[in-house]
C-alpha cells in the first residue's frame, strides 16, 4: 500500500484509459502526457500501461507503507525522499519512506509508476479517474491507501531514456479539418500565426486558450458529431479549446484542426499563463 499524505493541487490514478465505449457515452480518459506515464512504466520495468499516479502541479507526498521502486516522469518537480529519489531514474522507497514533490520547474502533470503499478478496482477495463464522467476512483485526497499489483515476472529495471527536455516554445503541429470549411479560408492563418496564451480555466477535459479568433464563415451550430483528444474547437467565443483525455465523446462546436498524436503530451503540460502557438503538420 501507498498512503496518500498530501495529493497537492489535484492527483489521481490513470492508466491509458477506456478504449471501445465513445458510442456508448464514455470518454477514454487515461493519463493526459501517455508519454509520460509510459517512460515511467519502463523505468520500473512495468508494462507500459499499467497505472500510476498523475500529479497537477506537484507539491504532493506520499508514504510507502511496504518497500517498493518507483520512478517520476514529466513535468520536473524537485523530489525528496529516500537517496537516490529524483526525476527519469528507477529508485527504492523503504518501507515508511515518504516521497516528497515540490512544485515543477516547467509543465503542468508529473507521473509516479510503482513496480506492480496501482492495483485499484477496474472499470470498464480501465483504472483511470475520468473527471467529466466520474468513472474509475474518485481523485486522490489525504488518508488515501492505494494497492500496489504484483512484481513476479515483470522485466528486470534498466535507465531508460531521459525525460525530454522543455519545448521552447510549445509549438503544436496540427492537421486542418475535419470543419475548417465552416471558417474563412484565412481562419487556418490566423490559428497558425498567433499566439495564444493557456487560461486559468483549463483542466483534462480541454487546455483553454486566448488568442487570435478564427473567423467563421457559417452561423450556427452542428449536430453533435464525435470528437476525439487534440481537436481544436471554436465555440461562439471565439477562443480556441484543445480537448484532451477527459473530453466529452460528441459535441457541437466546429473542430478547425486537429492536434497530431505526437504533440499530445506537450498539450497536456501547459499550464495557465503558459504560450501557445499552431503550425500545420508537415506529416504525421
Amino acid at each position: 500500500m501507498i498512503e496518500v499524505v498530501s495529493p497537492g493541487p489535484y492527483a489521481a490514478v490513470q492508466d491509458l484509459g477506456r478504449h471501445g465505449y465513445a458510442h456508448l457515452g464514455v470518454p477514454r480518459s487515461g493519463a493526459a502526457d501517455e508519454a509520460s506515464l509510459r517512460l515511467a512504466n519502463r523505468l520500473v520495468g512495468n508494462p507500459e500501461g499499467l497505472a500510476g499516479v498523475e500529479l497537477t502541479f506537484g507539491l504532493a507526498r506520499l508514504r510507502f507503507l511496504e518497500g517498493a521502486w518507483a520512478a517520476l516522469a514529466g513535468a520536473p518537480c524537485p523530489v525528496s525522499g529516500p537517496p537516490g529519489a529524483g526525476m527519469g531514474v528507477p529508485f527504492w522507497v523503504p518501507k515508511g519512506a515518504e516521497v516528497r514533490l515540490g512544485r515543477p520547474e516547467w509543465g503542468l502533470r508529473t507521473y509516479l509508476a510503482v513496480r506492480g503499478g496501482i492495483a485499484v478496482e477496474p472499470v470498464l477495463g480501465s483504472r483511470s479517474t475520468d473527471s467529466l464522467s466520474g468513472l474509475g476512483p474518485p481523485p486522490l485526497r489525504a488518508g488515501t491507501l492505494l494497492p500496489v499489483g504484483p512484481t513476479h515476472g515483470l522485466d528486470d529495471i534498466t535507465v531508460d531514456l531521459a525525460p525530454p527536455s522543455e519545448p521552447r516554445p510549445p509549438v503544436l503541429r496540427v492537421l486542418p479539418g475535419p470543419r475548417d470549411d465552416w471558417f474563412v479560408p484565412e481562419a487556418l492563418g490566423t490559428l497558425c500565426g498567433g499566439t495564444y496564451t493557456v487560461s486559468q480555466d483549463s483542466n483534462r477535459v480541454g487546455v483553454r486558450l486566448r488568442g487570435p479568433e478564427p473567423e467563421r464563415a457559417r452561423t450556427g451550430e452542428l449536430p453533435s458529431e464525435g470528437m476525439v483528444t487534440g481537436a481544436i474547437q471554436v465555440p461562439p467565443s471565439g477562443q480556441p479549446i484543445v480537448f484532451l483525455t477527459d473530453h466529452p465523446p460528441t459535441g457541437g462546436y466546429p473542430v478547425i484542426a486537429v492536434v497530431i498524436k505526437a504533440d499530445l503530451a506537450v498539450a497536456a503540460q501547459l499550464r495557465p499563463g503558459d504560450q501557445v502557438r499552431f503550425r500545420i503538420a508537415r506529416h504525421l
